[in-house]
């Protein structure tokens, strides 16, 4: 096991390297790896132009966007110490989805570039805000999440709301195949956009880390220890609203990555919420770049959207882990 656990993280490195070259050369117009390498660093004619502005793109999308969800999810299950627990118990897909229809309904996507992460980011941290103030300072966990629910139902509502009454169809259009995900068509500047607070959720929940650990003992004992659970608290869960706010603004809502990773890579790691963190991050980024490059294999008309084979994949994992796990969830007070 100790072995699994030292290699763990150097193998999901290489295999995300890997599938990133698999990426870059998947598409329309295949392109060999060895051409793909000579592309991203000399003029290959349009091969390159290929490589480094349409594919190099998509394929950094998806490598952050799947490291931000899974590393989330391992983040908020960690601190619930429930493992169904993922970014939509505190209503931030939802919200960050809802912020994001707001622009797109009202066209400032079209002028203000910027205007569609800014909704997102906004609507996530609105929704975190709005949990905290409704459970108040102390909140009990299980609070928090029926708290969170109904923010996010409030929020999905609002989508709702805004698709019904749209005068355009194309809007409509438009809106409904954002919020099913995807990765296409997109360019460095949607990578310029998601980074920075990638980065910075990344920083939040990681410095977290160690409060894990101890947090993983019971709220007593990490206090006893010297572990602010406030604060290290309000670290992963602004850390996540702030990754999946980055998320959604660039690829649409993308379902069930940060509660399905977790779980792959938990065996290896010994159940230690701290070392499941980096592990999961690297496996949400290899897991949406395998599904990237999956649904551009698929022969269809129109290319299948990422959010419905992420869907696809993780509602019957959902049901696994609770038919496997129903007797500890039922037992357990949250």
């Amino acid at each position: 096991m100790s072995l699994f656990r030292s290699s763990l993280v150097p193998g999901l490195t290489v295999l995300v390297g890997a599938l990133s070259l698999v990426s870059l050369a998947t598409g329309p117009a295949p392109i060999t790896v060895p051409t793909v390498l000579k592309a991203l660093v000399s003029d290959q004619g349009p091969a390159s132009i290929v490589v480094r502005e349409i594919r190099l793109p998509r394929t950094v999308l998806a490598g952050l966007v799947g490291w931000i969800l899974g590393l989330s999810g391992a983040g908020l299950q960690g601190l619930l110490r429930n493992p169904l627990a993922d970014t939509a118990v505190f209503g931030a897909p939802q919200a960050a989805a809802f912020g994001a229809v707001l622009v797109i309904y009202s066209g400032l996507v079209g002028s203000l570039s910027w205007a569609l992460p800014f909704a997102a980011i906004a609507g996530a941290l609105l929704s975190v805000g709005l949990v905290v103030a409704v459970a108040g300072r102390g909140a009990t966990i299980v609070v928090l999440v029926l708290a969170g629910l109904a923010v996010g139902s409030l929020a999905g509502a609002g989508t709702s709301l805004a698709i019904s009454l749209s005068p355009n169809p194309f809007a409509v259009t438009e809106i409904v195949f954002w919020l099913l995900g995807s990765f296409e068509d997109r360019s460095m500047v949607h990578v310029l956009l998601a980074a920075p607070f990638i980065v910075l959720a990344s920083g939040l929940i990681l410095s977290a880390a160690p409060g894990l650990r101890a947090l993983a003992l019971g709220e007593e004992t990490a206090r006893s220890l010297g572990i602010g659970v406030p604060l290290l608290r309000g670290f992963i869960v602004a850390g996540a609203a702030v990754g999946t706010g980055a998320s959604v603004a660039v690829a649409g809502s993308i379902g069930f990555v940060g509660l399905v990773v977790p779980h792959l890579v938990r065996p290896f790691v010994g159940y230690d919420p701290a070392r499941t963190l980096v592990p999961a991050g690297l496996a949400g980024a290899a897991l949406l770049l395998a599904a990237d490059t999956a649904v551009r294999l698929v022969p269809s008309a129109a290319e299948v959207k990422i959010g419905v084979l992420t869907a696809l994949l993780g509602v019957p994992f959902f049901l696994w882990v609770i038919a496997r796990r129903r007797a500890d969830l039922v037992e357990t007070p949250a």
